[in-house]
Parts: structure tokens; C-alpha cells; sequence
């Protein structure tokens, strides 16, 4: 049987074809290693095995996030992210959102293109999404016209006025989600930054609980530094982990062991 709140030093593929069974996992977040990183630190990365276990052990209505970005090689950016999607919809999952990481700044900017500060964050369902806590904490700039009606368009292009309209002050945000991706603030602690990839904790926390609810248990099979895990713990879910460099499982268990929260199971 699988132990849960543990990070396995292993590949993925073995955590998941030997320790997690069907139908198990509610979230899975995670930022895996692309293009040129394709080989991560002497370990191959075979995506279409990885994508295949990772649907089996999907709950129904359960969220696959993936977060990836494409490199340029030889003058042209791979395209590799959108392969990856289209895969995932091949064996069964549901495109349900395409999201943005938007980043406060860029590392190694090219010469001859438009700063690039984002990556995609492809948001998959196993079906219809069992759970989708969304986040309301944009500013309504309508907010003034509460109590003061509204004219809408009809299908037949004629209004209808509705009286005593209300607006709410904050609503759902937009699906471009900005982040510092800079110092301290990336990862979340001066811990974070001894991985070369780490993503920024509020984003592992805000897809956690847009995703999930409490007691949900979190699976990220690229584990790294041990965010979604410290996050998924914060925010009172369980969590399991892969990661196949021992440097950086032992680097995600020393930031768990800081967190000062443990999950009572």
C-alpha cells in the first residue's frame, strides 16, 4: 500500500504502476521537466508512459494541472507543450481549462522577440470536474451600479431591463495568473531556490484549493523542492510525491519538516 504524506526517491512511473492503485488520486499539480530538460539530471522522461499512469490513478472528476513552457532550439520554439495536451485528451482526459502563468520577469531574453514571461498551465478533468472551488478575489469594477438595474440583450437583439441588478464586489478572476518569479518570494522560503525550478508557493496553494478540499489527497509525481506538498499540507490536504534526484528529495523533506503544520490523518 502506498504511504501517504511521503515523497518517494524514485522514478514516477514506479511510484505510480507499483504503489497507487486505479482511481486514487484527487489533484495532480505539478511542473514537469521539458525540451531541453528532458533528460533531468542523467534520468530519461518518457511523457506518453507518465501521462498514461497518471490518468489510471486519476480519480473521476479529478484534476491533472500541468504546468510547461516550450524552449527555442535551432530558431523555433518546440511546440512540445501542445503536444503534451493533445495526448492528454487522446487517452481520455478533458481539456478543461488552458490557464497562463504570467511572471513578473524573464531570465535570458532573445535579441530578436517580445520578453517572454509566461508558461501554460493546462488544467485536465477526468470527466466533469467533481470539485472547482474558484477563486472571486477580482475587483468588480461594475460594483457601482449595485441596486441600480441593468439593461441585457435579448437573443432577439431587444433589452430587457432588469430592475435592482446586483453585482458583487469581487468576482471570479480572469485564468492569466501573475506571480513573482524573482528572490525569496519564487519559491516561498530561502530553501526553495537550491532547485533550478521551482514555482512559486501561492500558485501550488491557489490551484490546490480551486482544485481540491480538505482531507483531498495531492499527487505531484516531479516533486523537486517539495512545494505542492508544503502547500498541500497549509492548506490541510494530504499529498504524495516522486522525485527520482535524492539531493532534491532530501532538500523537499527538510522544507516539510519546517513547515510547522503537520496533517492529522
Amino acid at each position: 500500500m502506498i504511504q501517504i504524506n511521503k515523497i518517494y526517491n524514485e522514478d514516477c512511473l514506479v511510484t505510480m504502476s507499483q504503489r497507487i492503485p486505479n482511481s486514487f488520486v484527487d489533484l495532480i499539480l505539478t511542473s514537469p521537466p521539458y525540451d531541453n530538460l528532458r533528460t533531468y539530471k542523467g534520468y530519461n522522461f518518457n511523457f506518453e508512459a507518465i501521462a498514461s499512469e497518471l490518468y489510471r490513478i486519476t480519480k473521476k472528476g479529478g484534476i491533472l494541472v500541468w504546468i510547461v513552457n516550450d524552449a527555442t532550439i535551432n530558431g523555433s520554439e518546440t511546440g512540445v507543450s501542445f503536444k503534451q495536451a493533445l495526448f492528454f485528451k487522446e487517452i481520455g482526459f478533458l481539456l478543461h481549462d488552458t490557464m497562463i502563468y504570467q511572471k513578473t520577469g524573464c531570465q535570458n531574453p532573445s535579441k530578436n522577440r517580445y520578453l517572454a514571461n509566461f508558461e501554460y498551465m493546462f488544467v485536465f478533468s477526468k470527466g466533469k470536474p467533481k470539485t472547482y472551488n474558484l477563486i472571486e478575489d477580482r475587483k468588480n469594477r461594475f460594483i457601482k451600479r449595485w441596486g441600480k438595474g441593468r439593461k441585457v440583450r435579448k437573443k432577439n437583439g431587444s433589452w430587457l431591463y432588469r430592475d435592482n441588478y446586483k453585482v458583487k464586489e469581487y468576482g471570479r478572476r480572469f485564468n492569466i495568473w501573475q506571480y513573482n518569479n524573482g528572490g525569496q518570494g519564487y519559491g516561498g522560503d530561502k530553501y526553495a531556490d537550491k532547485h533550478p525550478a521551482t514555482f512559486p508557493e501561492k500558485l501550488a496553494y491557489d490551484h490546490i484549493i480551486s482544485w481540491s478540499n480538505k482531507g483531498d489527497l495531492v499527487y505531484d509525481p516531479f516533486m523537486g523542492s517539495g512545494t505542492t506538498a508544503k502547500m498541500a499540507l497549509l492548506s490541510y490536504r494530504k499529498y504524495i510525491g516522486s522525485e527520482i534526484a535524492k539531493e532534491y528529495c532530501e532538500l523537499a523533506t527538510y522544507r516539510l519538516d519546517n513547515v510547522g503544520l503537520l496533517f492529522h490523518q
